[in-house]
């Protein structure tokens, strides 16, 4: 079988359609992830879009997204991937951006006052070339590349004997140039190991970075995930030696991010990390900021709000877990959950059985479909979710989030359907959906 993470998409587009051909899939279940990072991105195991969607449609997940930063690259295999499998998709993009009503609060970037993560989600093209929306696109991933390479300079100079250079050392790490911070972390590990190779002397070396004792850095270093979240910690994030403050203007201010989104066709997303920073505390205060700046939709890594050892923590979190979702539904605010897959050791998807998220299943699943009518309805017929004719055919916002997740909820993804739908026009695509998800539209 070729390699589906191949960074080759002619090796990656082989081996999903010899598994399609030849592997029997679970029917559909009912737990889902809508929150995936890629290789395109960063994902631990380095699994390419193809093979995201290709684990979703092992484990039985009735739908997934693709989520990664500041970058569309895996948008038209990730559909492509659905379609394949009969597996329903969505694309969404994160980045960070600069919340000016909370300029003197931490969000959900620890540490960095004003600073928020925040999504658009159902993107269903790449921009064209020189649009508008295009040069934003590329602006996001040129800012993400000029802050990486002032980060491996300030390291660098702060510890000249294991210098890495950018283009050599980091950039060969991801398919489409577009690296994190954790594959810069990644090229300092392997660049420490070749200097210093992997015995008293390395462990010597990151004790001095870390300030810690031999004894207490042996066990880090001999453990490589442990080892990368430590050098992380201390080499680029808030107090790191290649740490510096973010001014305002380092990130799109989020009115100017969300108008983007809109502008794409997509959902413009609020993301919340777990509501116990001063900027989240205020679960009706944040929302209502984020609507205020075109937010039209929120997004939620439900994991990190209960499972967790520590009781009373755990308590705390789930409190304002619901807290926010009370929130989200008495505005109408459809939710889109997911586990991120950018980080080892978290699940592939949430469970929504579990006792502590099996109160919001209903409006997880919801948002969910919301999200998969929505990438259908935007691709094919030309109706975005909430945009200008969908607001013209519903004027309640309740009977708008029933139409969009009937659609997504009935509709089987298909080479053969997107074909039909692609040859019927816009008029004609929305009314074969509209049939398929059984004459909900006005």
């Amino acid at each position: 079988m070729e390699n589906i993470n191949s960074f080759d998409p002619a090796e990656r587009g082989k081996a999903l359609a010899e598994a399609a051909a030849n592997e029997s899939f679970p029917a559909p279940g009912e737990n889902l992830n809508m929150h995936c990072h890629s290789f395109f991105s960063y994902n631990p195991d380095s699994m390419s879009p193809s093979a995201i969607a290709l684990e979703a449609r092992r484990r039985g997940l009735i739908a997934a997204g693709l989520c990664d930063f500041d970058v569309l690259d895996g948008l038209d295999e990730f559909l492509a991937a659905g379609r394949t499998l009969s597996l329903k998709t969505t694309v969404n993009i994160e980045t960070r951006t600069y919340v000016k009503e909370l300029a003197d609060v931490d969000v959900n970037s620890p540490g960095e006052p004003g600073v928020a993560y925040m999504m658009g989600a159902g993107f269903t093209r790449v921009p064209a070339p020189g649009t508008p929306e295009r040069v934003t696109l590329d602006g996001y991933r040129q800012g993400a590349r000029k802050r990486n390479e002032a980060l491996v300079e300030r390291i660098n100079a702060a510890l000249p004997d294991i210098a890495i250079n950018y283009e050599r050392d980091v950039l060969p790490r991801t398919p489409s140039g577009n690296a994190t911070e954790r594959h810069i972390i990644s090229a300092y590990v392997a660049a420490a190991e070749k200097r210093f190779g992997s015995g008293a002397p390395l462990v010597e070396f990151w004790s001095k970075v870390f300030g810690c004792s031999i004894e207490d850095a042996t066990p880090v270093v001999s453990a490589p995930l442990k080892l990368e979240d430590m050098a992380r910690a201390k080499l680029a994030k808030r107090g790191g030696i290649g740490y510096t403050q973010p001014s305002s203007d380092a990130f799109p201010p989020l009115k100017d991010f969300l108008s983007w989104v809109a502008a794409c066709d997509a959902i413009p997303m609020l993301a919340w990390l777990d509501g116990t920073s001063p900027g989240e505390s205020d679960a009706d205060k944040l929302i209502e900021i984020a609507m205020a700046n075109g937010a039209t939709a929120l997004n939620i890594i439900p994991d990190r709000n209960w499972n967790i050892a520590d009781p009373e923590i755990k308590a705390v979190k789930t409190a304002k877990l619901a807290e926010l979702v009370e929130a989200a539904d008495k505005r109408l605010m459809p939710i889109n959950i997911g586990t991120e897959l950018n980080k080892s050791g978290q699940p592939f998807n949430d469970d929504l059985d579990a006792p502590a998220l099996r109160p919001f299943k209903r409006t997880f699943t919801k948002g969910a479909m919301i999200m998969v009518g929505h990438t259908l309805l935007a691709e094919f017929a030309d109706f975005p979710y909430r945009g200008e004719k969908a607001n013209a055919e519903f004027t309640d916002l309740g009977e708008m989030n029933d139409f969009f997740e009937a659609v997504g909820a009935a509709v089987v993804p298909s080479a053969e359907l997107a074909e039909k739908l692609s040859a019927s026009g816009p008029d004609k695509a929305f009314a074969i959906l509209a049939d398929i998800a059984g004459g909900n539209a006005k």
